[in-house]
């Protein structure tokens, strides 16, 4: 039921929803004062969500900041990696899957394994019956990407249970106690989903280590154009954004961080 509800409640926020809807209400409501609210606040959204410089700064202060691989401690026994995104699916059929947006997740995972600063590495994550039945899934393709580079079968981990970041810290809380019991544990995944990550694996009574991937958010420098024209684009980014947001803020009322 939850997961249901989440993903209701989160097509409903999206700012390009609540967009239409009200650019819909404003052509039709006969009040004048309500039509002209509606019309200026649907096009505040738009324009707001698809401004470079304000989703870039919404980024970088929301997202873990960056770390240095060499920085990162010896020692620790298993690097954690939530699946999502790490695949591109639409070559799904073909003998060589592509990346999808999120890879740099598993690829940071792979570069702190090569530089021994994590022993086995764990991919946490369900994929679609769809995909499993046919002996693929996100989880299976990175692990046998992993292997193709070097990385040991018996270093990888899957978790193939969880739908959900709840799922991933319960799910995997359960798999390292029962395997690497009181080790060290690096948690891997993108750089905006990490404060939720963190605060789902933490009330499983997990402590962890952080090290963020896959980042958006940066010190770039922006031309005037970027700060007056709307770059449809953007609008992507930030729903990506927003929907950690909502789901964050969900979270913290169910109690699961």
């Amino acid at each position: 039921m939850f997961y249901f509800l989440s993903k209701t409640i989160d097509f409903l926020l999206m700012p390009m929803n609540i967009s239409l809807i009200l650019l819909m209400w404003g052509m039709f409501v006969k009040n004048r004062r309500k039509r002209n609210t509606a019309l200026i606040l649907s096009l505040m959204i738009l324009l707001m969500t698809s401004n470079s410089y304000i989703v870039n700064k919404a980024f970088t202060v929301w997202e873990y900041k960056q770390l240095n691989i060499k920085d990162v401690a010896d020692g620790y026994d298993v690097g954690v990696v939530l699946t999502g995104g790490m695949i591109n699916w639409a070559t799904f059929a073909t003998d060589h899957i592509g990346f999808g947006g999120h890879a740099d997740r598993f690829l940071q995972a792979y570069l702190l394994y090569k530089n021994g600063k994590i022993k086995k590495i764990m991919i946490s994550g369900a994929s679609p019956g769809w995909l499993t039945r046919q002996g693929k899934g996100e989880g299976l393709e990175v692990k046998r990407l992993l292997i193709q580079w070097g990385v040991k079968p018996g270093d990888i981990v899957l978790e193939q249970r969880a739908r959900n970041t709840r799922e991933n810290a319960v799910f995997s809380e359960k798999l390292l106690a029962e395997q690497f019991p009181g080790q060290k544990y690096l948690l891997i995944t993108s750089s905006f989903h990490m404060k939720r990550s963190m605060a789902c694996f933490e009330k499983t009574g997990l402590k962890m280590d952080a090290f963020p991937a896959d980042f958006y958010g940066g010190d770039f420098r922006f031309k005037v154009k970027d700060l007056l024209i709307p770059d449809p684009e953007v609008i992507g980014y930030f729903n990506l954004l927003w929907r950690e947001w909502i789901g964050f803020v969900i979270y913290r009322i169910m109690g699961y961080c």
